[in-house]
């Protein structure tokens, strides 16, 4: 470590966050710029717990903006709480239509590989259906 604060590869560390990533989230304003001991970028507890709380809210499918808007509410307190649960309610809309697509995905996939499987038919079913799929 670089005097009391956490260098940028102990931050990784600690987080589970690639390098670069830190660095890209620091570029798009997710992180703030740290200080600096020479050429070293220096971090602290805030900024590993920042992290972390980026890095479970992208796990969560939450997109970066929905991810800068979380973290403005979280600084907010306890009355922000209505706009973040109005935020998770429709991010959970959209991945319940996400399950729906991938079932739906599913289903599809099933079949072509079944049709693989049988034997059936000429040529490949799979690759059969894929340009049947594509015609317009």
């Amino acid at each position: 470590m670089i005097g009391h604060g956490i260098p940028i590869g102990e931050l990784s560390r600690q987080t589970g966050s690639n390098i670069e990533t830190i660095r890209y989230y620091e570029r798009i304003g997710l992180l703030p710029t740290p200080a600096r001991r020479g050429r070293y970028r220096n971090y602290d507890a805030v900024d590993v717990k920042r992290l972390r709380f980026v890095r479970r809210a992208r796990e969560l499918g939450f997109t970066l903006d929905e991810v800068r808007t979380l973290l403005t509410l979280a600084k907010d307190g306890d009355a922000s709480c209505d706009a973040a649960q109005t935020l998770a309610a429709k991010h959970l809309l959209d991945v319940k239509r996400k399950i729906v697509d991938l079932r739906r995905m599913e289903r599809a996939l099933v079949e072509a590989v079944r049709a693989c499987s049988s034997g059936d038919d000429e040529g490949c079913p799979l690759i059969d259906s894929l340009y049947a799929a594509t015609k317009v």
